[in-house]
């Protein structure tokens, strides 16, 4: 299998790409990023030299560019991870957020059914379904409601990826995930912010009053099941991706502080955001029955291995944080 994958310096981008190097022997990747802040090439050090791996810098917003790369290229799948996607940065601008993950997916859109691209994946988020109460979860059927301008970006590319199914009758497939966490996440993401700032004996800020609830997933697990949707899922569906993690923020700092080794009064209860989703919960089991995905990294030891990548990587993250 031949991948175009875009965004695939970022986060769950280049451990997607590393994973499937690994799991598939045969597998190819075109690997496109536009490498802004949260875009680094030193994700993919380890693939030097491999000639199953293409790395082009590109910026999907530059529709004839992306024309022409898909044309050439000829990729048996486009796998979309490429987009704007901090919450926070979204509500201080959020322009590009409608640019990059609207106008730019509608980019690769057209370009992968100009070319006659098999399959087209669009990698979403949990986000786009709004919030929570106190109990449910969300399914593939749970309407749209984005609350925050990233969220609502996102949206829109998922309803041009269904367009483009029931219009031009093209495979387009769409995974909505729980929040990842794990190696190589950008260090103003709630663990590795959280993670990092406890190892530096740093202040670690909670938004409100810290009973937020998210989904976590660990990366891999994410990377299983993007594997399998890519191999087995069905043209024109939704597949949910959750990891069954269901934790307050308050109660993920306190887990990243005993696993550090640091102290809980470095706790700083600051602010809420706006719009700050109260919780989410994703529901799997379409995921599960379909295709046989179950989660394999539990909580406790996906941020024991988490610690451990970043005190072991201490120069890769502090290189980062000191540009933020």
């Amino acid at each position: 299998m031949k991948l175009l994958v875009t965004g695939g310096a970022g986060f769950i981008g280049s451990n997607f790409v590393l994973y499937m190097l690994t799991a598939d022997p045969d597998c190819r990747v075109v690997n496109v990023d536009k490498l802004t802040y949260a875009g680094n090439l030193e994700n993919l050090a380890g693939l030097e030299g491999d000639p199953r791996h293409r790395f082009v810098r590109l910026d999907i917003r530059d529709k004839a560019q992306v024309q022409e790369l898909i044309a050439a290229e000829k990729p048996d799948a486009v796998v979309n991870f490429a987009a704007e996607s901090h919450v926070d940065r979204s509500i201080t601008g959020p322009e590009i957020f409608a640019e990059t993950n609207v106008l730019g997916t509608l980019n690769l859109l057209e370009a992968a059914r100009a070319a006659g691209t098999p399959v087209f994946l669009q990698i979403s988020t949990d986000e786009v379904y709004g919030t929570l109460g106190g109990a449910g979860y969300f399914t593939e059927d749970s309407p749209l409601r984005p609350n925050s301008p990233y969220a609502a970006s996102k949206a829109g590319a998922d309803h041009l990826v269904r367009a483009f199914h029931k219009t031009y009758g093209m495979d387009t497939r769409i995974t909505r995930c729980s929040n990842n966490y794990g190696p190589y996440q950008f260090p103003e993401k709630l663990i590795p912010l959280m993670l990092t700032n406890a190892m530096e004996g740093r202040p670690l800020p909670v938004y409100g009053d810290g009973l937020h609830v998210r989904d976590w997933i660990f990366v891999t697990d994410h990377c299983r099941a993007l594997q399998l949707v890519l191999e087995k899922g069905r043209a024109g569906e939704v597949y949910n991706v959750g990891g069954v993690e269901q934790k307050t923020n308050l109660e993920v700092v306190r887990t990243i502080l005993a696993a550090v080794g640091a102290a809980e009064s470095l706790i700083r209860f600051v602010t809420d955001r706006p719009g700050h989703d109260r919780r989410y919960a994703i529901d799997s089991s379409r995921l599960r029955a379909e295709l046989g995905w179950r989660p394999s990294v539990d909580f406790s030891a996906g941020i024991r291995r988490t610690v451990e990548w970043y005190r072991e990587n201490a120069g890769w993250w502090r290189r980062i944080k000191s540009g933020l």
